[in-house]
């Protein structure tokens, strides 16, 4: 969706430059004064405000607290020609996001409008992260029940608010990504950035200019310099998920960095400072990960000062159903459908289902269900895990462990639903492409 912006500005030339700027990608609304301001406070809500400091009947300084106490998750950007040092100190003690001198340079006039635009969503991701939190916690109606992942949530309420590296370790689908979103939701660092990346994902020679940039040249298609994901993490927290997949010498490098917080762009002779807060994530045992020589042992024990162990769906029964609701408002709100919950027969199959998936493959399973429900309630036969289960009891190799095996035969049932498509299987499954190489490969499945 288009983002609201709007123009404060008492010169007509400037206002109508601006929307001229802005109108290809937001929506702009413009006012001409102090009083014009006050009298759109009850018909918009914008995302963004630019606002002149000297107008005709106000300042633009004893404006910013009324447009914050207004509108609060509206950023405020402050536009000025007499710019000076100590205004711009007061216009963020007073909460302006940013400061433009006039003349201001179009492109970075976008540039500050757009990261604007992202720091507000972030703020409002956050709010609805640590209301979830606190739901978890013992609201009036948890979506965790189970022991097992109360603790975990008292767990992220001690270490949340330190500066310390972070592992969550997990089955695929069992919500580290979540996590890490609490995490970084509960910090100091929460008004910063979340950048996240899926070290599975990248193939080799890319992940190291992904992660810590490159300049022009470098190698072959560098076309100009890259920032780095440590740069864009700036002040926030950097999300490294399924870490063990990274390359050994990336994770050296990875090491270094850590170490002496410093990054070096690939190609690049000058090395900079960073600043932001590592929380990484596996579906590995850390263990036979450093056995096998998938993950050195060094980085682990430098990014596992706390760890985190959410466990799989199958040991928490008692979270099923609540999940299960939760998943059901949404999509029901999505589609637009009238169901009203679940029959004793669903809720039955429900909780008696082993979810090799995990929470994953119980949204994916509501989702379905909310699509092709043709009653009020999602009955047993609007399920499709019936099927699922039954193929998997009845093919299970006893040349593997129980887990292995449960692993196995998910891999194999999500194959055939998909056609043998690999890219959507580990859509579904919430694991990497790579992952699913591998285990395909482990397991001896035949495609």
């Amino acid at each position: 969706m288009k983002g609201n912006i709007l123009v404060v500005d008492d010169a007509a030339d400037i206002r109508e430059l601006l929307a001229a700027i802005l109108r290809d990608n937001y929506d702009v609304t413009e006012a001409d004064s102090g009083a014009a301001l006050k009298q759109l406070f009850t018909e918009i809500q914008p995302d963004v405000v630019l606002l002149d400091l000297k107008l005709p009947d106000a300042d633009g300084l004893d404006l910013l607290p009324q447009i914050k106490k207004q509108w609060p998750g509206t950023e405020v950007v402050v536009l000025t020609g007499n710019a000076t040092f100590e205004a711009a100190v007061e216009a963020t003690k007073r909460g302006a996001y940013h400061f433009l001198n006039k003349p201001f340079d179009t492109q970075g006039l976008l540039v500050t409008v757009e990261r604007a635009l992202e720091h507000k969503q972030q703020g409002e991701e956050n709010s609805s992260l640590r209301r979830a939190l606190s739901t978890m916690s013992g609201g009036s109606s948890p979506i965790f029940q189970s022991p097992q992942m109360q603790a975990v949530v008292r767990t992220v309420e001690r270490v949340a608010p330190s500066d310390v590296s972070i592992l969550i370790t997990g089955e695929s689908g069992t919500g580290k990504e979540v996590i890490a979103d609490l995490i970084h939701a509960m910090s100091p660092r929460s008004k910063g950035r979340i950048i996240k990346i899926n070290c599975a994902a990248l193939p080799r020679e890319l992940i190291e200019s992904e992660l810590f940039g490159s300049v022009k040249g470098a190698f072959t298609g560098a076309h100009s310099d890259r920032e780095g994901l440590f740069r864009q993490a700036e002040g926030g927290t950097l999300f490294l998920d399924e870490i063990s997949e990274m390359p050994i010498d990336t994770q050296s490098k990875l090491l270094r960095v850590l170490q002496d917080q410093e990054v070096r762009p690939v190609g690049g002779k000058i090395s900079y400072k960073t600043n932001c807060r590592i929380v990484g994530a596996t579906n590995r045992r850390t263990d036979e990960a450093i056995k096998d020589g998938k993950l050195r042992e060094d980085l682990f024990y430098r990014i596992s000062a706390i760890s985190v162990l959410l466990p799989p769906l199958r040991e928490r029964r008692e979270d099923i159903m609540p999940l299960a609701q939760a998943f059901l408002k949404r999509f029901v709100a999505q589609a637009a459908r009238p169901i009203r919950g679940f029959t004793p027969a669903a809720v039955e199959r429900l909780t008696a289902f082993d979810w090799p998936g995990n929470v994953r493959q119980l949204q994916n399973e509501i989702q379905r269900a909310v699509l092709l429900c043709e009653s009020n309630d999602i009955d047993a036969s609007d399920l499709s895990i019936t099927s699922a289960r039954a193929e998997s009891e009845q093919a299970m190799d006893t040349n593997f462990t129980l887990l292995e095996g449960v692993e196995r035969n998910a891999i194999v049932q999500m194959l055939k639903e998909t056609g043998g498509n690999k890219l959507e299987t580990a859509k579904r499954l919430g694991i990497g492409r790579q992952t699913l190489y591998n285990k395909i490969k482990a397991y001896g499945i035949d495609v």
